[in-house]
């Protein structure tokens, strides 16, 4: 892996650790009904197990409080947008009542978190892996607050973190890019260095690696989430030299890293979100982070008694990761490209081929 821009040294100074992923893991309860009382002497029983059964009854009418922290903007056609349309799931389908802040800062987590707690929030989501150590500060002050971490790598009585196996839509975007590189060299962008955000970079580099061993991968971090100024600027110097794939995990930033390769007349490959539509004769595929659906199966641990503080893994067999399809680019990917696509993802699904998850910066 080849890098070639530097970061900068302003965002970059936003003080943060890397974590290694756990492993995967979940846990889940059944409730289980008593059987009907017979006789007369089993009435006393029936009668308490009736009203112990009311409620988690009352429970479910209530109207929950959900709320939604993000790093961007919530129609970034990105990562916070895959988790903003999972917040309207809750509110649309089951009736919540939700709030949403966009564009925070790591020094205004812990400060949104309380003010959400505060305020008699039930459910409260933090949006990216920066936001796992915020809610285990604030968690504690409010043990009545359910905390939800996306790719986080924390846990309390009150904190879950389901982390998306983003590394396999990473792989399989870097298949595609060195299958579709004419010049042996393609390039890959992210934001912020962070555990969840190296996965995917690392499992693109491994990915396009399987294809052309001899691939050159340049990398670089634009120190950024939002700012797509330097995924523009970070994925020209890329273009300048010589890549002719553009990749990106860079969540808002990733749009630039997209414009510059329209521009160039090269081809990219989006992130979190089916982003042809930002530049559809650049865009071959996508990678599709369903945290839609995440954030539903995390609040349905909610809704059935069984939350409970934890790490969880969801991936392509879960239905939380897919590609996205070629859209009009499908006839300049050879025959022979899309079958190797297809059937690294039927193994992924399968069981059959676990794709690395390195979190290490390369």
């Amino acid at each position: 892996m080849r890098k070639i821009t530097k970061a900068i040294a302003a965002m970059m100074a936003v003080s943060m650790t890397v974590l290694s992923v756990a492993g995967c893991g979940s846990s889940s309860a059944e409730a289980t009904t008593a059987a009907e009382a017979t006789t007369a002497a089993a009435e006393a029983d029936t009668k308490a197990e009736a009203s112990e059964a009311e409620a988690p009854a009352a429970e479910a009418d209530k109207t929950y409080k959900v709320a939604l922290c993000l790093s961007g903007a919530a129609n970034d056609m990105g990562w916070c947008q895959v988790a903003y349309e999972g917040l309207k799931i809750l509110e649309d389908k089951y009736g919540c009542e939700i709030a949403y802040t966009e564009n925070l800062t790591p020094d205004d987590i812990e400060a949104a978190y309380a003010d959400y707690a505060a305020n008699g929030y039930d459910v409260i989501i933090g949006h990216g892996y920066e936001f796992g150590d915020p809610a285990i500060e604030v968690a504690e002050q409010y043990p009545d607050a359910k905390f939800i971490v996306t790719e986080g790598e924390v846990s309390a009585d009150n904190v879950a973190s389901y982390v998306t196996k983003c590394e396999e839509g990473g792989y399989i975007m870097g298949m595609l890019a060195a299958s579709m590189s004419k010049t042996g060299k393609v390039g890959y962008v992210g934001p912020i260095q962070g555990a969840s955000l190296v996965k995917i970079m690392n499992g693109f580099e491994d990915g396009a690696k399987e294809v052309n061993p001899d691939i050159e991968v340049q990398t670089a971090w634009t120190g950024s989430f939002t700012d797509t100024a330097l995924g523009k600027e970070a994925a020209q110097a890329m273009i300048d030299n010589g890549a002719d794939v553009i990749g990106h995990c860079a969540n808002e930033s990733g749009t630039g890293c997209i414009n510059a390769a329209k521009e160039a007349g090269v081809f990219a490959t989006g992130d979190s979100y089916d982003q042809n539509d930002l530049a559809p004769e650049t865009v071959l595929s996508s990678s599709v982070y369903h945290i839609s659906h995440v954030v539903e199966v995390a609040f349905q641990s909610v809704l059935d008694g069984t939350y409970a503080g934890g790490i969880y893994q969801l991936g392509m067999k879960e239905d939380a990761v897919s590609i996205a399809p070629y859209h009009g680019l499908e006839g300049q990917i050879p025959d022979e490209v899309k079958s190797l696509i297809d059937e690294r993802v039927a193994e992924i699904k399968a069981g059959t081929f676990e794709v690395p998850c390195d979190t290490k910066v390369r």
